[in-house]
């Protein structure tokens, strides 16, 4: 069975840092892409970043373009979202998502909050 485990969320002033971690497993076979989605409270998931496997090629939403990065390590399946100078608006629940074997699948996130 596939499963997705995020990981490094947390609590963080404005300005700060986190490293979000998602891990798969479970699976044979080949993961195409994995996304990261934030959902802030009372809204939609939306797209913050995504990174394809064959060849690192990755997406940004505006909002995180120039302070997120997304990485991954095909090695052990998981993928990584450093997250710096982090905004109040920021605050939400951080979702994995993978492409494997060309079906999609979901982690059940991870809470960062940004506050002072």
């Amino acid at each position: 069975q596939v499963q997705l485990v995020e990981s490094g969320g947390g609590l963080v002033q404005p300005g700060g840092s986190l490293r979000l971690s998602c891990a798969a497993s479970g699976f044979t076979g080949s993961w195409y892409f994995m996304s990261w989605y934030h959902q802030a409270p009372g809204l939609a998931r939306k797209l913050v970043a995504r990174i394809t496997a064959a060849d690192s090629s990755t997406n940004y939403a505006d909002s995180a373009r120039g302070r997120f990065t997304i990485s991954r390590d095909n090695t052990k399946n998981t993928v990584f979202l450093e997250m710096n100078s982090l905004k109040p608006e920021d605050t939400g629940k951080y979702f994995c998502n993978a492409n494997i074997n060309y079906a999609l699948y979901w982690g059940q996130g991870t809470q960062v909050t940004v506050s002072s």
